[in-house]
């Protein structure tokens, strides 16, 4: 199975390459415009010349059957759109694109072609996070925090925020029907924001705090006079009474911890079955992430 690799920054190189470079039965295609960081990544993982691209067009001419997007999110919409129109079932790295209206397309073209996109939420397979589908969920609130950090509005909501939206939505128990926003922006830059989505017996809340002395995601789940918490995807607390706690073990790789392998070997799987994989679900969060990004831009509209 040819698979090919695009954008080789801190989390391909951290998070998808060492469950790509394991994985039986694949042939690793890399491509990158910085010729150094190709030649060391390939070296790393001791990938023959023919297994290095410098530019789309070469990695594509290969054949694919599989293809990871990991470049910066302004060339997603570009480098994907390529994908799809070569038939190359297509993972991207979120967010599709910053602005809705290229998501929308990427979705509407990966339909016309018959040909399968998936996002990198990785959070939904995370297993602190999978297994608090299972728990009763009433009120749920996601904290995902960072020091010293503000920023444009519309990167950080898509880049990093986007991860918090989308846990509340997969972890929503049934149907938002009312969504609130507030935040604090100065000079242009986002300083935090809190998301708070309604429905039928239950309340989600996500926030982010790029100024909050800590570096830290927290996530609590509670109903039914219980409450489960998972600390920075690595330790579950459950607390009904005497707490019990649960702590990612020694040799757990951190991608599996963190979803990420699942993800992969999930997409790879599709592929291989022949199941074209949809990202339409995928477009929701980045529609209300960008009902997100109005609201902070707009507060008066």
């Amino acid at each position: 199975m040819k698979v090919g690799c695009i954008g080789l920054g801190d989390i391909a190189q951290k998070a998808y390459l060492p469950v790509l470079g394991a994985l039986p039965g694949i042939e690793l295609h890399l491509q990158t415009r910085t010729p150094a960081t190709l030649t060391r990544v390939a070296d790393g993982l001791r990938l023959p010349a023919a297994q290095r691209h410098a530019d789309l067009d070469a990695l594509i001419a290969q054949g694919l059957d599989a293809a990871f997007v990991h470049a910066p999110t302004e060339a997603h919409p570009r480098i994907t759109e390529r994908l799809l129109e070569a038939g190359v079932p297509t993972y991207v790295d979120k967010p599709l694109a910053y602005e809705l209206a290229d998501a929308e397309r990427l979705v509407a073209l990966a339909e016309e072609r018959g040909t399968g996109l998936a996002v990198g939420f990785n959070r939904r397979h995370a297993p602190g996070y999978a297994q608090c589908t299972e728990h009763p969920r009433d009120l749920i609130i996601m904290q995902k925090n960072r020091t010293g950090l503000p920023e444009d509005p519309r990167r950080m909501i898509l880049d990093d925020f986007i991860h918090v939206v989308d846990t509340l939505r997969f972890l929503a128990p049934g149907t938002v029907d009312d969504v609130s926003v507030r935040a604090r922006v100065e000079d242009g830059l986002l300083h935090h924001v809190v998301l708070q989505l309604g429905g039928d017996g239950f309340t989600a809340i996500g926030v982010m705090n790029r100024l909050s002395g800590s570096t830290e995601e927290i996530l609590e789940v509670s109903g039914q006079d219980t409450k489960r918490q998972v600390l920075n995807l690595a330790e579950v607390v459950d607390h009904r009474g005497q707490p019990t706690v649960r702590r990612r073990g020694d040799w757990v790789p951190v991608a599996r911890q963190r979803g990420i392998e699942q993800a992969v070997l999930a997409f790879l799987d599709a592929v291989r079955s022949g199941e074209r994989l949809s990202a339409r679900d995928a477009l929701e969060t980045h529609a209300l992430c960008e009902r997100v990004v109005r609201a902070v831009l707009e507060p008066s509209a």
